[in-house]
């Protein structure tokens, strides 16, 4: 039996307010949806009896389970597959089997309740379901995902993870599953959620693709300014400072006005890089134009020559 779409408005003339077509549509197709739930069922039963192609349920994934509503004596068999969570997209009247017997089998519930025919998860319905269904098979642990039939509505919630976590297009998607199970069918709604999704999904990667070339040119640029900072030190010579080293040099900042005007004029160029989390365990200097293992006296801090050696002095800190 074919359900069309219709686009009702109805106007009630005692509150004054507008039914919009959309509400009509699902009081219409829910009043036909459960009327139509038993037979359906029903028939669905007999074909599953009588056509072996008429399979209950499918390995879609791995971890992914596709299928039809499963009965109370459904559940140790489920149990034995290796199925740890279900997620039910039927409304209360169609579901059969009760969470508490879910999780009597250690079987997590996730129940998403979406009309039948013509309607589809939302967004973000659709959202949790597929990070319900990610975040188990991340463990291990397969996902049985149902509705009536196994045809509309869990196959849309089936596509969007496929196309999120198998980086599938919508069609292809589709193709995919319809090969392993040839009924299902999706209502427009349906598709329109699926390519929804799938758009939403992508410009969401596109924005995470901009941030991350932002982040390397800055990172790029960085680097580039970091070897033309150093492309100067040419000479080799270095000299290793401990604490003991720079024993009386504070006095300079004390005794000498004309130190502290030099140690003004300083140069100082200091690259750190994180090596580790432990703490600093060694300090280099790279001195130019000093001799190296060279220390200055304060005698000659007070000469021309001091002088000369203070200002042209550049220090590169690195921190291993």
């Amino acid at each position: 039996m074919h359900i069309e779409e219709v686009e009702v408005e109805v106007n009630s003339s005692t509150s004054g307010n507008k039914v919009t077509g959309l509400d009509a549509k699902r009081v219409v197709v829910g009043a036909g949806a459960r009327a139509l739930f038993y037979p359906t069922l029903l028939y669905n039963v007999l074909r599953n009896k009588i056509q072996s192609e008429f399979r209950w349920w499918d390995w879609v994934d791995q971890f992914i389970l596709l299928g039809a509503v499963p009965f109370p004596t459904d559940v140790p068999r489920l149990k034995e597959l290796g199925v740890s969570a279900v997620v039910t997209l039927n409304e209360s009247y169609e579901t059969l089997v009760p969470s508490s017997l879910y999780h009597a089998h250690n079987i997590v519930h996730l129940v998403i309740p979406t009309r039948d025919y013509l309607f589809a998860p939302s967004f973000a319905d659709i959202s949790q379901a597929v990070d319900f269904i990610h975040e188990n098979a991340s463990l291990g642990k397969t996902t049985y995902v149902h509705c009536k039939a196994g045809r509309g509505r869990s196959t849309t919630i089936v596509l969007c993870y496929l196309v999120q976590h198998r980086h599938m297009t919508p069609d292809a998607a589709y193709e995919y599953v319809r090969a392993i199970r040839p009924r299902v069918l999706l209502a427009s709604s349906q598709r329109e959620a699926v390519q929804d999704y799938y758009l939403k999904l992508k410009e969401t990667r596109n924005l995470g693709c901009m941030v991350a070339r932002k982040n390397l040119d800055f990172t790029i640029t960085t680097k580039e300014q970091i070897e033309q900072d150093t492309a100067a030190f040419g000479d080799g010579s270095f000299l290793v400072v401990t604490e003991s080293d720079l024993d009386g040099y504070d006095v300079w900042s004390e005794s000498s006005e004309e130190a502290n005007k030099m140690l003004g004029d300083l140069s100082l160029v200091c690259r750190v890089q994180y090596a580790s989390q432990a703490a600093i365990s060694r300090l280099s200097c790279r001195w130019l134009g000093c001799h190296s293992n060279q220390k200055p006296s304060r005698k000659d801090l007070g000469s021309s020559a001091g002088d000369d050696q203070l200002r042209s002095l550049t220090v590169d800190i690195q921190v291993y």
